[in-house]
């Protein structure tokens, strides 16, 4: 049997619709399952090294961390409000993600090495939660660590009063269980989407 040029095309037009169709309904799902509520930053040259003391003492790198989705924040002890407030949403994400709680570690870097010492910062990162760490360097250290992330602080004194304070970047990186930077969570990003987000890297 003969058929018509427009109908041979009409017919290898369905053909490969039906040989598409079901992959182009499996990319959509996969893209539907990427998509997340914090800012996606895969692949950016940046936040490669990390290496620091923990608030035990001990040396840390990213490496040591790998299998794990890491949350990474960088604040100081003395800090009024943003970074108490986002220890806090840290620990009601990792609650939220319930029996994958422990697939989660949440570090958070002193950008003030002048005051936050070992044992003030061994006081208060683990207040908010038991397996949150806190990590120190060196002012030189320390000021390469804010160079390789991006992260912007400085420090601005009390007028009348004395002490200072230091205004700095408020986001979270946050790592995939293969050490690669994924996400940037912006301050004041709820813990249910945080959670949400997580749970898509776990």
């Amino acid at each position: 049997m003969l058929l018509r040029c427009d109908s041979v095309n009409k017919f290898m037009r369905l053909v490969l619709l039906g040989l598409l169709l079901p992959l182009l309904v499996a990319c959509g799902q996969a893209n539907n399952a990427q998509k997340f509520n914090s800012t996606d930053i895969t692949g950016v040259d940046f936040g490669n090294t990390l290496s620091l003391t923990d608030h035990t003492g001990k040396p840390r790198s990213l490496s040591d961390f790998k299998g794990k989705v890491v949350a990474l924040f960088f604040g100081y002890t003395h800090c009024p409000d943003v970074c108490p407030t986002t220890l806090n949403d840290m620990k009601q994400s990792m609650k939220l993600l319930g029996a994958h709680a422990n697939e989660m570690q949440v570090l958070f870097v002193t950008l003030d090495p002048e005051r936050d010492t070992q044992p003030l910062l061994a006081q208060f990162v683990p207040a908010f939660d038991p397996s949150f760490i806190g990590l120190y360097g060196t002012k030189e250290q320390t000021a390469t660590v804010l160079k390789d992330f991006k992260i912007f602080a400085a420090k601005v004194e009390n007028k009348g009063r004395s002490g200072y304070t230091i205004d700095h970047s408020a986001g979270v990186y946050v790592f995939d269980k293969t050490g690669k930077i994924r996400l940037y969570v912006d301050y004041g990003t709820k813990p249910d989407m945080i959670a949400a987000d997580i749970q898509k890297l776990l």
